[in-house]
């Protein structure tokens, strides 16, 4: 094993946790050499593909895209990188905004003009104000369905969740919310319908894997009460999509599909009859 590297080498190289590469391991996404012992070894070839992950991870794919990739199957790869390309188009615009501000700022201290600590912390506010109000206000959203203390013990959970970029995540719900939309209107016991919504659960992974059956119910009714908040956050998939996903889930369920991953307890959607 001259070339290759224990588990603790490859977390330095790479700058990955050791849990994250279990993880791709128990995904199928990377196979270490195991010792007699059970300690993993990665080779060159290994290295070389969880490099092929973290990059592709930056460009926006879930896990479950690179899988797919990675063992040639179909892949939109033309939708997800047009999503990634969006989301990088607009941050460009916030940075050039920015940029435009200090510049302006610049200029003044060279032209020698007072630049006062008021003004210095207006700059500042600004470019900080579109992550901070979105933040506040899906804070507020989930204060209406959530107590503190259900609120910390979500945190506790989702604290052991591999690392992953949240802007593409986010990213992949846009593209995925655009496709379902832009196919709508669709029979929900449809094969069409049914890849819907097992993409939908393979993004929903994160969550779901570490969720308790409480979390998932309160998640399930606050998004199900969209109409009450939607237009003060961007959850990344509209009204109809939720709706017409939670149907088609239902009727996957009801004929016995294989809907893709979620916990064992998990029965079906709740907070959506009818």
């Amino acid at each position: 094993m001259s070339d290759s590297f224990p588990i603790d080498e490859v977390v330095r190289r790479t700058g990955l946790t050791s849990r994250a590469l279990r993880f791709y391991e128990a995904r199928g996404l990377i196979t270490p050499l195991r010792t007699g012992s059970g300690r993993r070894w990665f080779g060159p070839e290994e290295l070389e593909r969880i490099q092929r992950i973290v990059a592709l991870k930056k460009a926006g794919l879930s896990l479950g895209d690179i899988k797919r990739l990675f063992d040639r199957k179909p892949i939109d790869l033309a939708a997800l990188l047009g999503a990634q390309r969006q989301r990088l188009a607009e941050q460009a615009e916030e940075i050039a905004d920015a940029i435009d501000l200090i510049d302006t700022a610049l200029s003044r201290i060279g032209r020698g003009e007072p630049l006062d600590a008021a003004t210095l912390c207006s700059l500042i506010r600004d470019g900080e104000k579109l992550m901070t109000d979105q933040t506040k206000a899906w804070q507020d959203v989930v204060d209406q369905y959530y107590t503190p203390e259900e609120q910390a013990e979500w945190r506790e959970r989702m604290a052991d969740a591999p690392e992953f970029s949240q802007e593409a995540y986010q990213a992949q719900w846009r593209e995925l919310s655009a496709r379902i939309e832009a196919a709508l209107p669709l029979e929900p016991d449809s094969e069409a319908a049914l890849g819907f919504v097992r993409e939908w659960f393979c993004l929903l992974e994160p969550f779901s894997r570490n969720a308790t059956p409480a979390m998932w119910e309160g998640t399930t009714r606050m998004y199900a009460d969209m109409a009450r908040w939607e237009g003060k956050v961007d959850p990344g998939f509209s009204k109809p999509v939720w709706d017409f996903v939670m149907t088609a889930t239902r009727a996957a369920l009801a004929r016995g599909e294989d809907i893709g991953p979620m916990p064992a307890w998990f029965a079906r959607p709740t907070g959506q009859e009818g």
